[in-house]
């Protein structure tokens, strides 16, 4: 069965992580759904136009098995003021499923909202200040919590979100093809 995987995205999301994202989850299987959290239609940090399968607020009935954010500013600060993503990655984290985010949106999105009480997390470095608790590395696995820095460790997130989604063989599989390290 076909994981189902939620990326939100907005208006000023970086671009880089959002299709890093949304292409290696498809490449191993997950059915990702993408959800704009304001028009369907959004234009990203760099000017790429990006267009989202539906809105979030066609979404909050459906279950999720992952939910990831893409960064970039202030695409992250339009994710972190939507409370319907908001709700949708509470219950994403009281439920024990995973859920993840890279660059600004560790600390802009999941940090004011509490979603990283208790979790160890890395973003951004210059919003680093900004989590609760930092740990160190690219990207950071604390239980159902998956984080990263940004553009440049994007590829190395998405495979690492593969591995806690689908497990090790579909992180290698995925990976070699990439020419990324498994």
């Amino acid at each position: 069965m076909s994981q189902n995987v939620l990326v939100p995205i907005a208006d000023q999301i970086e671009e880089i992580e959002a299709v890093t994202i949304i292409d290696v989850l498809a490449r191993a299987g997950a059915n990702v759904t993408v959800a704009s959290v304001g028009a369907i239609q959004i234009t990203a940090s760099r000017g790429v136009k990006l267009v989202a399968d539906k809105l979030i607020a066609d979404c909050t009935d459906e279950s999720f098995d992952l939910i990831a954010l893409p960064g970039g500013m202030p695409g992250a600060e339009h994710l972190r003021d939507c409370a319907l993503l908001i709700e949708m990655l509470k219950a994403q984290k009281t439920a024990g499923k995973l859920y993840a985010a890279i660059c600004a949106s560790p600390a802009m999105a999941l940090t004011p909202h509490g979603l990283l009480d208790g979790k160890k997390a890395t973003c951004y470095p210059s919003l680093q200040d900004k989590l609760p608790e930092l740990a160190n590395g690219r990207v950071v696995v604390d239980g159902n919590c998956i984080t990263s820095q940004g553009p440049g460790t994007a590829m190395e997130f998405a495979v690492e979100l593969v591995r806690q989604l689908c497990g090790d063989e579909k992180a290698q599989q995925v990976a070699g093809p990439l020419l990324m390290k498994p």
